[in-house]
């Protein structure tokens, strides 16, 4: 099946290229990474970002809640899934998560980990709504993303603020099983 693909693959090749803007989209296309995630885009350019990135054998997932121009409900969605065809979405909201799960699409539930509230909210979530992935942020907490993908059923990814090298295998030794990251020359790993 598709999703177990995707995973796969991030598997192989752990560094996910999140791109900001639309100039580094080309620069992520010819990188070794498998997995790209789009984090702005509009209406008008995300098809034909989407697009390029499959065209390259890539897989592209879009964060829909920085989609420009487009809603955040059940429409958008199926417009996203009918007409743009990404591999993915990303969204840090359960009702998206579900309703894209439902219509078939691989998902990733992002959760930001402030303190010890929101940590406990984002497993029992994430347990609850069942992403086919989740992405903590900041990724560059060891302790804690060792502790999450210890509670979780589903592969875990870290991202935000991630800048070395250094972080990334640190971050992969604590148990993520891939980063994604927008500082591009780590794309090359």
């Amino acid at each position: 099946m598709k999703h177990e693909e995707i995973i796969s693959k991030i598997e192989q090749n752990p560094i996910i290229a999140a791109v900001r803007n639309e100039n580094l989209l080309q620069k992520a296309i010819n990188s070794p990474v498998s997995t790209i995630f789009l984090l702005h885009a509009s209406i008008f350019n995300i098809k034909t970002m989407v697009d390029a990135i499959k065209k390259a054998g890539k897989h592209a997932v879009i964060h829909i809640d920085f989609l420009e121009g487009i809603g955040r409900d059940n429409s958008a969605i199926d417009y996203i899934c009918d007409v743009i065809q990404p591999d993915g979405i990303i969204s840090t909201k359960n009702n998206n998560i579900k309703y894209a799960a439902d219509r078939g699409m691989f998902t990733i539930q992002r959760f930001f980990l402030i303190d010890s509230m929101s940590y406990d909210t984002s497993v029992k979530t994430a347990n609850a709504v069942k992403p086919h992935m989740v992405e903590v942020l900041p990724g560059i907490m060891p302790k804690i993303i060792k502790r999450i993908t210890q509670q979780l059923p589903m592969p875990v990814i870290a991202g935000g603020l991630v800048e070395t090298k250094e972080d990334v295998i640190e971050i992969l030794n604590s148990g993520a099983i891939a980063v994604s990251t927008g500082t591009d020359r780590l794309w090359e790993l």
